[in-house]
């Protein structure tokens, strides 16, 4: 009677597991229609940012030819507005060839080709997702703010990485870390101090990254749950359930590392990667 209880559960887990597999298959399909789709009007906003900067240059000239001395204190305010355009045209084209690279990415990931190991300062691309996690939660939840500590070894050489995957996978735990911080500051008392820590170091032959935060913590039914697919703490249309599970794939599948995580309610959660500085 126990074997045939047993046999019903592996079924049972079995169909679980290819539904899984069905809804991130559709997911995959989904997720490269969404990019190619994206992709062309990311284009356009790449093109014109360029044809924009063109025309500043033809301005100058003009201005130029016109006997405008743009170092003249007179025109100071014209040539910082000038300046200003430049600074904004440069950022729409930079972010705008940062998402064209996220793309990329995706489409690479669902037709499941192999992406490239590439020499990579850990401590400059740290520095630049976290800060981009910060702003994008920034913009999105409402009274959000956290203190953020970084501490990076600076003796730490360039490590071959997947650079889009291993930003992606920062981007996951900071955002998770960022709403965990908001969460708790929406539930306490004003000498709540929401705080994220990223600390980057060296033992032996492995690259050492954690992330944490003061914020809910975890429960272990949730501790449990944590890398299944599709699983979330969010409310419906905040979160997808996906984002530890692509975490872990890119960190353990792809650079044969580990992640792991320590948790207590209320009081913190901290994830570490590793990852071999030579893989």
């Amino acid at each position: 009677m126990s074997d045939m209880k047993e046999l019903e559960q592996q079924i049972q887990d079995l169909r679980t597991q290819i539904q899984k597999s069905e809804k991130l298959s559709s997911l995959g399909i989904l997720s490269a229609g969404i990019a190619h789709e994206i992709q062309n009007p990311l284009n356009f906003v790449i093109n014109f940012s360029q044809i924009a900067n063109d025309m500043v240059d033809d301005l100058t000239d003009i201005l130029d030819e016109k006997g405008f001395d743009l170092e003249d204190e007179e025109n100071k305010e014209l040539a910082d507005t000038i300046a200003t355009l430049r600074s904004y045209l440069a950022k729409i084209a930079e972010h705008g060839n940062r998402a064209t690279d996220i793309i990329q990415g995706i489409l690479l990931y669902s037709r499941g080709k192999s992406d490239e190991f590439i020499a990579t300062s850990i401590q400059k691309l740290l520095k630049e997702y976290v800060w981009l996690s910060f702003h994008a939660m920034r913009a999105n939840l409402t009274d959000f703010n956290v203190t953020i500590k970084e501490e990076y070894d600076p003796t730490i050489p360039e490590v071959k990485i997947i650079p889009q995957d291993i930003s992606r996978a920062i981007i996951n735990l900071m955002n998770n870390a960022c709403y965990a911080v908001w969460k708790r500051q929406q539930n306490t008392d004003s000498s709540y101090v929401p705080t994220v820590t990223v600390k980057a170091y060296r033992q032996g032959e492995h690259l050492y990254i954690s992330v944490e935060d003061n914020g809910m913590g975890m429960s272990d039914e949730v501790k449990q749950k944590l890398f299944n697919a599709f699983f979330t703490t969010k409310p419906i249309g905040e979160g997808t359930g996906l984002g530890l599970s692509i975490t872990r794939n890119i960190i353990e599948e792809k650079h044969h590392g580990k992640i792991v995580f320590e948790s207590e309610e209320n009081r913190y959660t901290r994830f570490t990667i590793s990852i071999p500085m030579n893989p």
